[in-house]
């Protein structure tokens, strides 16, 4: 099966590369890289000649509900035009669980991205997942200085390597509209997990952990974001992977 990846080169879509590739599928990977642009369509119509399935991984920096809608919408859209232009007969939208409740910020963007998925021709999936494992090392990126404010956030990471697993099972199963949620083995602490890593690595900051206002951060601190049955449950802890070497 022809597989485009839109985000192809990210956080987990090169592990969905890998897993596609791995399991016989010939991949096309969109993104500037390779010459194609989703936010402004350059590219798309030559790339997706001939695939079958999109999976769109792709991501932004953008926090603000504005900057966020527009990002997923524009790239969605550009997407799924020239998806029915080119017949690819699936399109598989990677999303985040328990946002429903928390219509702002970036989670803002994500429901838009998914609207926008449901109500287009293209037959869809939409895969939801908990946050990976890396996002405390990203986290940690964005918070400068020998002290790290993190925001409090009760979460049940998951691995990367087997969101892509996943993404690629849900790809070869055909369209499902709304696919089981996939989350991690255990409920952990964003500013547990930034400890735990910056011990890993050696490295000496202080953690603070911060309850962030409205209904963005109340929606972080809630446990909403770790999911409610059913879902599937991934079998790699933090700790593991943090053993691992990543």
């Amino acid at each position: 099966m022809r597989i485009a990846i839109a985000g192809a080169t990210g956080t987990v879509g090169r592990h969905v590369a890998d897993a596609a590739t791995g399991r016989g599928h010939d991949v096309v990977s969109l993104s500037r890289s390779t010459g194609v642009d989703v936010v402004t369509g350059s590219g798309l119509a030559d790339a997706l000649e001939g695939a079958q399935v999109v999976i769109d991984v792709t991501n932004t920096t953008a926090l603000s509900a504005r900057s966020a809608r527009r990002f997923f919408e524009t790239s969605t859209g550009n997407l799924l035009e020239a998806e029915e232009r080119a017949g690819v007969s699936h399109h598989l939208a990677l999303s985040i669980v328990g946002i429903d409740g928390i219509d702002s910020a970036y989670y803002a963007g994500k429901l838009a991205q998914e609207r926008s998925v449901a109500g287009a021709r293209v037959p869809y999936s939409i895969v939801r997942a908990t946050q990976f494992h890396e996002f405390a090392a990203q986290q940690l990126a964005g918070a400068k200085g020998p002290i790290a404010f993190l925001p409090r956030l009760l979460m049940r990471p998951v691995a990367a390597t087997e969101v892509a697993g996943y993404l690629i099972e849900v790809a070869e199963g055909g369209p499902q509209k709304r696919a089981s949620d996939l989350v991690g083995p255990r409920d952990e602490v964003l500013a547990d997990l930034a400890r735990r890593l910056l011990e890993a690595d050696g490295a000496r900051r202080t953690v603070v952990e911060v309850p962030l206002p409205g209904r963005f951060g109340r929606g972080m601190a809630s446990g909403a974001l770790r999911g409610a049955k059913p879902y599937v449950e991934g079998t790699l802890t933090f700790d593991e992977w943090l053993a691992s070497g990543r």
